[in-house]
């Protein structure tokens, strides 16, 4: 019989953040790796000045849709999670004295090494960086929500036909 013990997660506390856009595949391997690996999850949500330099800007959901479909989404997964929202780069990530696990895709990578910095200016301990593959539609280019806004795929990757 188990004891329990073979089932405990790695982490505390995973951070994740982004705009969440088009809630899509990648999007969910991000929450679920996240998941995975951590007993909660705080999930930062991208809003304002962060979203100023996104393609298509204009067609990004409002941010009380992008935290519904998020939240669906968590709720089925059996773990406690908090969705709170960003404005600037960094959020609470640098100031969560709990967190000690940071999942990210390629592309936000530095933006970790940024929070690590900011952790260690706080006196707080650096994150462990779990960078996860990006996800590919199926035209083997990168799942992006931009590509969904602008009717290029739809949000599992495929390719949306005109």
């Amino acid at each position: 019989m188990a004891d329990g013990r073979c089932c405990k997660k790695p982490f505390k506390k995973a951070i994740v953040g982004g705009a969440f856009d088009r809630f899509h595949k990648g999007h969910k391997t991000l929450v679920d790796v996240a998941a995975s690996l951590a007993e909660s999850l705080l999930i930062g949500l991208a809003d304002g000045p962060l979203l100023t330099g996104k393609s298509l800007k204009e067609k990004i959901q409002p941010y009380e849709e992008r935290e519904r479909l998020l939240r669906e989404y968590l709720e089925g997964k059996g773990i406690h999670f908090d969705i709170v929202k960003i404005v600037e780069p960094i959020g609470p990530a640098g100031t969560d004295d709990i967190a000690d696990v940071i999942v990210v895709s390629p592309e936000t990578y530095e933006r970790a090494l940024l929070i690590n910095e900011e952790r260690v200016r706080n006196g707080l301990k650096e994150l462990f960086i779990v960078v996860i593959p990006t996800v590919m539609a199926e035209d083997g280019r990168p799942l992006k929500s931009h590509r969904i806004r602008s009717g290029e795929i739809d949000s599992e990757g495929r390719i949306v036909k005109s």
